[in-house]
C-alpha cells in the first residue's frame, strides 16, 4: 500500500515540478533553497574538493534546460557499504522521530538534537568547521591533511589504500548513464571474506547521484546498490542499508529524472531546505558565515543519518565559509 501511495505522490510531484517556474533570485540565507546556478556552483566546489564526485550529462532526451548540458547531476561510484543498518545502534538510539498528524509524508527524523551520549549535532559540527577555519586560516590543502587524521579517529582504523587500488575503487571511471551490470568492473573490495561457517556480511557498493529538484529547489540524493559480483541489489536489500525510520517513508524507490532504467532509492527532499536554514542560522548565531558553495558538503553530512552505513563522506574538516 505504501508503495502505491509513494507512486501517486511521485507522479503528482513530477507534474508540479514541471509547472513550477525556475528559481531566479537567490533565497539561500532566507529559506535554505538554491537556484540552478547556485546548485552548479556548489557542485563545482564539491567536485574540486572531492574528486570521487563527477558531473554527469545523463540522457539527451532528459536534459534540463535550466542546467548546463554537461552538468545535469553529480555522481560517485563504488561507495562501500560494509554493514547493514540493523547491525548498528545508530538507527535506534541517535534519532528522534518528529510526528505530525498533518504531515502527509508520515513525519520526519530529527537529526539535529543531542543524543544520550552528548554527540554533537550536524549544526554544531558545521559551526565548528566554520569557526575553526576562520580562526586558523586553514587552506584547502590543510583541510585535506586534517581530514585523514579525523577519519582515523572516527573510524578507529585507517583503510589500506592498496586494498582500494586492487578493488578498482580508485580507478577513474566515466560517469556514463548505464546502470546495468558492468562485467568489466566487478569490485573485489571487501573488508572480510565470508568463510565456511562464518556469518560475516559481504561488502556491498553503491552509486550515489545528486540531482537538482526544481519543485523543492534543493539537491536530491539518489542511490543504487550492487553486491560483490556487481549485480543489482533488490529493493528490499537496499532498504536494509537505510535507517528503518526512513525506509519507504522519506526514502522511496522512484524513476531517476535524468536516466532510464531501474528505479533508484531517493531521499525525499521535502525537509532539506528547512534543515539547511536551521544550520545557516546556527552558524550565523555563533559568529560564523556559510557560503552557498558549501551547500552540498553540508548536505551530504545531514543526509548521512539516513544511510549511515554507506561510507561516502570524506569532507569532515573542509572549510565551508
Amino acid at each position: 500500500m505504501q508503495s502505491v501511495i509513494n507512486t501517486v505522490k511521485g507522479t503528482a510531484l513530477g507534474v508540479a515540478g514541471y509547472l513550477t517556474p525556475v528559481l531566479k533570485e537567490s533565497k539561500f540565507h532566507e529559506t535554505g533553497v538554491l537556484t540552478p546556478e547556485e546548485f552548479v556552483a556548489a557542485g563545482d566546489h564539491l567536485v574540486h574538493h572531492c574528486p570521487t564526485w563527477q558531473w554527469a550529462r545523463g540522457e539527451e532526451a532528459k536534459l534540463r534546460p535550466y542546467l548546463p548540458s554537461d552538468k545535469q547531476f553529480l555522481i560517485t561510484r563504488n561507495v562501500p557499504c560494509y554493514r547493514r543498518c540493523k547491525q548498528i545502534e545508530y538507527c535506534e538510539d541517535k534519532e528522534k522521530i518528529i510526528e505530525d498528524e498533518q504531515d502527509e509524508d508520515g513525519g520526519w527524523v530529527d537529526t539535529h538534537h543531542y543524543d544520550s551520549t552528548g554527540t554533537p549535532t550536524v549544526e554544531e559540527k558545521v559551526c565548528e568547521m566554520t569557526l575553526e577555519a576562520a580562526d586558523n586560516g586553514d587552506s584547502d590543502e590543510e583541510g585535506k591533511g586534517d581530514d585523514d587524521e579525523e577519519e582515523d579517529d572516527e573510524d578507529g582504523e585507517a583503510e589500506d589504500m592498496e586494498q582500494f587500488q586492487e578493488s578498482g575503487l580508485l580507478d577513474e571511471v566515466d560517469p556514463s548513464t548505464d546502470l546495468t551490470t558492468r562485467k568489466d568492473s566487478k569490485p573485489k573490495c571487501e573488508r572480510k571474506r565470508q568463510t565456511d561457517g562464518d556469518d560475516i556480511v559481504r561488502t556491498r557498493t553503491y552509486d550515489l547521484h545528486i540531482t537538482y529538484d526544481k519543485y523543492y529547489q534543493t539537491p536530491r540524493l539518489w542511490l543504487i546498490g550492487y553486491d560483490e559480483e556487481r549485480r543489482l541489489l533488490s529493493v528490499e536489500q537496499m532498504y536494509e542499508d537505510v535507517s528503518q525510520d526512513h525506509a519507504k517513508k522519506t526514502v522511496t524507490m522512484e524513476a531517476h529524472p535524468h536516466l532510464s532504467g531501474p528505479s533508484m532509492a531517493s531521499v525525499h527532499p521535502c525537509r532539506h531546505a528547512e534543515v539547511m536554514k536551521k544550520i545557516i542560522e546556527t552558524v550565523t548565531e555563533s559568529g560564523g558565515a556559510m557560503g552557498v558553495h558549501s551547500y552540498l558538503i553540508v548536505f551530504l553530512k545531514f543526509v548521512q543519518s539516513v544511510i549511515p552505513t554507506i561510507e561516502y563522506d570524506f569532507t569532515q574538516n573542509f572549510a565551508i565559509n
